[in-house]
């Protein structure tokens, strides 16, 4: 398993500024998106064949390459609807494309899900996608998630998870906040501070806020089991689920 100073050095040197800025801004979306790498290393270790893997929002390839040197089992299709994220990940991952290893479609995740045959796919994973959905879209994505998969399948997602105590959440997310202007007023980023406090408005609305025993009961509606949150860092968390049938 890559341990954390080896996977910082890594990414730093293939994903490069937008590592480094993310990691800047928000270290607990990059540690996110090394847990969803460590949880597919630990899923395809049981493995003997290649797994077939769908990535949801791969934006500029940091969680992919995180699944990506996870292990040598998957072959990963990342679906990203956001062409300019989109393609610096096929610059930035160019040698996993080329081995095979790695294909991008860029159609939104729902219709991307819908085009793919039912009980194909070994693994769905995902960091800081699922969140941005309105949650009717998403509702449908994590159904379309469910149907895709094989039986005994795994769905792995790190993301913002609410927390169900609205005042401890409040509170979590104005210490948020006044991280972003201290780090970002401090290099002079005003333009990337204004965007990340205007989306944070987007994640926190009533229609897209992904509140922690919604978002698992929406789960087990949609028929998984083994469903487990982890690794929870203030509003962001870990989940893993799996399909049942074997």
């Amino acid at each position: 398993m890559t341990d954390k100073s080896q996977y910082d050095t890594l990414f730093s040197g293939v994903i490069g500024q937008d590592y480094e800025l993310l990691n800047l801004i928000c270290p607990l979306a990059t540690q996110m998106s090394r847990l969803v790498g460590v949880a597919a290393s630990e899923y395809s270790a049981q493995a003997t064949d290649n797994l077939t893997v769908v990535e949801l929002g791969g934006g500029t390839g940091i969680t992919t390459l995180s699944l990506l040197t996870a292990s040598d089992k998957l072959n990963i299709l990342s679906i990203d609807n956001e062409p300019v994220m989109q393609e610096q990940a096929k610059t930035h991952l160019n040698k996993w494309a080329l081995e095979g290893k790695l294909a991008f479609c860029g159609d939104d995740a729902l219709t991307a899900l819908t085009n793919i045959a039912s009980d194909s796919v070994d693994m769905v994973a995902s960091a800081y996608t699922l969140h941005n959905f309105l949650d009717t879209y998403r509702k449908e994505v994590i159904q379309e998630i469910f149907r895709i998969l094989k039986p005994g399948g795994q769905f792995i997602n790190g993301d913002r998870y609410g927390l169900d105590d609205v005042s401890q959440h409040t509170r979590t997310i104005q210490q948020e906040v006044s991280g972003y202007f201290k780090v970002l007023t401090r290099i002079n980023k005003l333009d990337v501070l204004e965007h990340w406090i205007v989306h944070l408005f987007s994640d926190e609305s009533e229609n897209h806020v992904m509140r922690e025993s919604v978002a698992l009961d929406q789960l087990r509606d949609s028929g998984f089991s083994d469903i487990t949150l982890s690794h929870r860092l203030e509003v962001n968390a870990l989940v893993t689920a799996i399909k049942p049938g074997l």
